[in-house]
């Protein structure tokens, strides 16, 4: 053994003698001597390798743990819980729970972003699949390695990740490869005097020398990890060290050694409940006696294997039972000829006994195939169903919200009217009245009455607009076209002098929602009265189209215009641009000193009405 680990081993191995066999029950007596959130702590604080001496009770512990979790509210202990379970049932070979565990405390720690235990999840769950899909299982370990070597350089969880990354670059045959990260791994365990961890990496390190026939150096690193799970009394550990040292005799074909060391290995894990280990014990006793030519005991050994390795045996599993029933009733025969005949009649009834299991066998799965199919089309018929019905009451819902909006609309809409516009009506019958009592007032106040009668009027103009808009859930083209003309008309009024001229190429059926109909007609609105009052026009032409996709208004003019290049926009030209904007639309403004101004607004015509 190397002298170096054999010394560092010696100073901290000694506090586990003994420990590992009563410690799960040890923590179990706690539970009712101290508080929840105690035994909790306790629970997860237990090493990950007690899961392999007793996986039925560190997957009770993780249950407690997991129910304290949700009691508490505690997010980053109820993963740490899953954790645990995840690990309980690697152990006893529920491959599925463990996945779903890992994944569920995978989700938790990277919300929390807890870097390092999220991606031991990666790995971990690189490693549970390995056997279903090695490639992913290679990026899932690669993936989480990166994440590893960013948040938590020099971790245990990294040297972890670094021994089960070179598993399975030794599965693909990438043997300099997998020596490299297993003694990364090694490298670091010594650095954290990590008695777990050091043997795990020397028997894989020795795995690879067994692939690369190098005999004597993966004797001296399997011989010291043994060395050192002796010496923690690791049970699960000395049973792992006891199938590697079979795989080396049997990589030499000293089969005998190697059957002894592997029955070793499967009396331990027989003993523990070891399910993995004791199946690839069975699987290379029966493998070495075929090899050594004990037929009887090859067969025997394999009918074991088989027993704990399927529940139902496939076509190749079969051929090989008739394999080896063939030489071991050939070894029988040379024993018992004379019975030959009876024998001969037996294997003839078991020949005809089995072609009735297979009929039997193949009608079953003839009427399972049907009853299957009768199912599948039975609860295809149900989804149909059941989704015509959530298609119903989706557009029922849809029908009571658009109705709802609607009341709450015409509601405020009322509010509007009766209560602001009876008091802006108000206002302004009042400031009239002050005009005709304050009869020797000078000149000033009677035009500032006078401008404020008109603000307020124009109030009121703005706000029946809005409770025109309100309203409606929707505003047709020809409602829009209608109140513009009604603007019109009140512009000619207020401003004699200039000629108005209306084009339109409109559509019926084209309808806007009520925030776009709205925001359509005070742009227009906005842009007539920038003409008569500070353009001074003396010709506002509005042309209203519908070009293919697009519903589009040019308002021009012949005013003085302006210099888009050195004047500063007011509030009204960006409320333009603001009020196109909330409707997905646009708006450009086109204007030249002494030659007028043109302002073009379009907006798409594909989903116009939506509710606002």
């Amino acid at each position: 053994m190397n002298k170096t680990i054999q010394l560092l081993l010696l100073l901290f191995i000694t506090p586990y003698f003994g420990q590992q066999n009563n410690y799960l029950d040890s923590i179990l007596s706690l539970e009712d001597k101290i508080s929840k959130t105690k035994f909790l702590e306790s629970i997860l604080n237990i090493k990950y390798d007690k899961a392999l001496t007793d996986s039925k009770k560190y997957l009770i512990l993780g249950e407690k743990a997991e129910k304290i979790a949700l009691e508490i509210n505690d997010s980053l202990q109820l993963a740490k819980a899953y954790k645990i379970k995840s690990l309980a049932y690697h152990f006893s070979s529920n491959l599925d729970a463990s996945i779903k565990y890992t994944i569920n405390a995978a989700t938790i720690f990277n919300q929390l972003k807890d870097y390092e235990n999220y991606a031991n999840s990666y790995t971990n769950l690189g490693w549970q699949i390995k056997n279903i899909n090695l490639k992913k299982g290679i990026y899932y370990m690669n993936t989480g390695i990166k994440i590893l070597e960013n948040n938590a350089k020099n971790s245990l969880s990294l040297a972890s990740a670094y021994n089960n990354y070179g598993v399975l670059k030794n599965r693909i045959n990438q043997l300099d490869s997998a020596l490299y990260y297993h003694k990364k791994s090694l490298n670091l365990c010594l650095l954290k005097n990590d008695s777990i961890g050091i043997p795990f990496a020397l028997t894989h390190i020795a795995n690879v020398f067994i692939k690369k026939q190098d005999f004597k150096k993966a004797e001296s690193n399997l011989n010291e990890a043994l060395f050192i799970r002796k010496k923690r009394s690791d049970i699960y550990g000395i049973a792992d060290s006891y199938l590697y040292l079979g795989d080396l005799f049997y990589s030499q074909k000293k089969y005998n050694k190697a059957i002894n060391y592997f029955k070793k290995g499967a009396e331990i894990s027989i003993a523990n409940g070891y399910f993995p280990l004791r199946k690839y014990a069975t699987e290379y006793i029966y493998k070495s006696y075929e090899n050594t030519g004990d037929i009887k005991n090859a067969f025997s050994y394999y009918k074991t294997f088989n027993k704990i390795k399927d529940s139902v045996l496939n076509e190749k599993t079969n051929s090989k039972i008739s394999s080896l029933e063939i030489q071991f009733n050939t070894v029988e025969k040379e024993k018992e000829i004379a019975i030959q005949k009876e024998k001969l009649l037996e294997q003839e009834l078991s020949l005809k006994n089995k072609t009735l299991y297979a009929i039997l066998l193949l009608a079953s799965l003839i009427i399972l195939s049907i009853i299957s199919i009768g199912i599948y089309k039975k609860n295809q018929f149900k989804r149909k169903q059941l989704q015509k019905e959530i298609d119903l009451k989706d557009a029922l819902a849809t029908i009571t919200t658009q109705n709802k909006l609607q009341e709450q609309r015409l509601r405020i809409s009322r509010d509007l009217h009766d209560n602001i516009g009876s008091q802006l009506t108000f206002i302004i019958s009042s400031i009239d009245n002050l005009k005709y009592i304050s009869k020797d007032a000078n000149q000033k106040l009677k035009d500032k009455l006078t401008s404020i009668s008109s603000f307020t009027g124009d109030t009121i103009h703005e706000l029946r607009d809005t409770i025109w808009a309100m309203n409606k859930s929707e505003i047709s083209v020809e409602d829009l076209h209608a109140r513009v003309l009604s603007f019109i008309e009140k512009a000619k009024v207020a401003s004699e002098k200039t000629e108005f001229k209306i084009i339109e190429n409109i559509d019926e059926n084209i309808n806007f929602s009520s925030l776009a109909g709205m925001n359509i007609f005070r742009v227009i609105q906005e842009a007539i009265n920038n003409a008569i009052k500070y353009a001074n026009a003396s010709k506002i032409e509005i042309s209203l189209q519908k070009n293919k996709d697009l519903f589009e208004v040019l308002i021009k003019d012949n005013g003085i215009g302006f210099d888009l290049n050195t004047v500063n926009l007011g509030n009204g030209l960006s409320n333009m641009e603001e009020r196109m904007n909330n409707i997905n639309g646009k708006v450009n403004i086109n204007s030249k000193l002494k030659s007028g101004t043109e302002i073009s607004i379009s907006i798409s015509l594909k989903n116009t009405a939506d509710d606002v």
